[in-house]
């Protein structure tokens, strides 16, 4: 058996539930590989998934797709590489709660929002008020990460970037009613998050493993498609106490199925889709022109 290691970029949540299945139900085992979980809540996020694939502590990271961008243009560059994209589609956004009549990314100049620090979060929320017509001058805080949700609820911020299926199905359970913005209606073209991303150094070294991988990965997102309740059951054993509390998961993982992909477009990457976002990236300053010529993504392994 090969062991591959695989560093969550947050606890257990609907965006991993392929990759749990796999595991739970031997798709892994099936191929020689022994799949060890790496959940971010031992360490209390103190080690990010892109340091713990640079580090050799992990074969393969789930992160938005900046990190691929950072961690190949940092000064002691790591040979990063998307291997994998877990939605097909963006379905983030950023939230407020309908009751503080946020109208529109503008409405939130002179508020407060708890930002995860990601690479360009900041910015690009920024860049969401200004093109929405305000100036970009909100306060931001950082929170400890698994609790920037609740300073939403809780009235300690006034927005945040949630994903729609997971927080967004939290909110409706519950009643709350939030006011959404997604990125691509304010001008922002963002890219694939979360992806699943590797080393092009440890593919070479470890090709068949690494495919197998991403084989048996690509079956369970599909069979969690076709087979909702099981997937649910399963994810279930691995969810905070506080998500099995107060997550529908059924419903949730009904909000993410389509954008799994079909058994063709499951995990791909579009050139398209990518090279926009970087372009945005150049266009505004964030990176260097030289991530236009890197190679940053492959769908080899699929």
């Amino acid at each position: 058996m090969k062991t591959i290691r695989i560093a969550l970029d947050w606890t257990p949540n609907i965006n991993h539930i392929g990759i749990i299945m796999a595991k739970e139900l031997g798709f892994y085992t099936d191929l020689g590989i022994d799949l060890e979980i790496l959940n971010p809540i031992t360490d209390d996020y103190k080690v990010t998934p892109g340091k713990k694939l640079e580090l050799d502590i992990a074969d393969f990271a789930i992160a938005p797709f900046e990190t691929v961008i950072s961690l190949n243009n940092k000064k002691n560059k790591v040979d990063a590489i998307a291997v994998y994209a877990i939605l097909q589609e963006d379905i983030s956004s950023i939230a407020s709660l309908k009751t503080s009549n946020i109208k529109s990314p503008q409405f939130l100049d002179g508020k407060t929002y708890a930002s995860y620090k990601a690479r360009y979060e900041d910015h690009i929320v920024k860049k969401m008020i200004m093109n929405d017509g305000g100036n970009g001058d909100m306060k931001i805080v950082y929170p400890k990460k698994l609790g920037i949700w609740n300073t939403l609820l809780e009235g300690k911020a006034d927005a945040t970037w949630i994903f729609n299926n997971w927080e967004g199905i939290e909110a409706k359970s519950k009643g709350i009613d939030l006011t959404t913005f997604s990125m691509d209606n304010y001008g922002i073209p963002y890219g694939y998050s979360p992806i699943i991303l590797s080393k092009k150094s440890r593919i070479q070294s470890n090709e068949n493993e690494y495919k197998n991988f991403i084989k048996a990965t690509k079956k369970a997102y599909l069979h969690a498609i076709e087979h909702q309740l099981d997937a649910v059951t399963i994810l279930n054993k691995y969810l905070t106490d506080y998500d099995k509390t107060n997550i529908d998961v059924l419903a949730a993982l009904n909000a993410t199925t389509k954008y799994f992909g079909d058994k063709q477009s499951c995990g791909y990457m579009k050139d398209e889709r990518v090279n926009l976002f970087l372009q945005w990236l150049v266009d505004n300053k964030l990176e260097n022109s030289e991530i236009l010529k890197q190679e940053l993504f492959t769908n080899k392994l699929i």
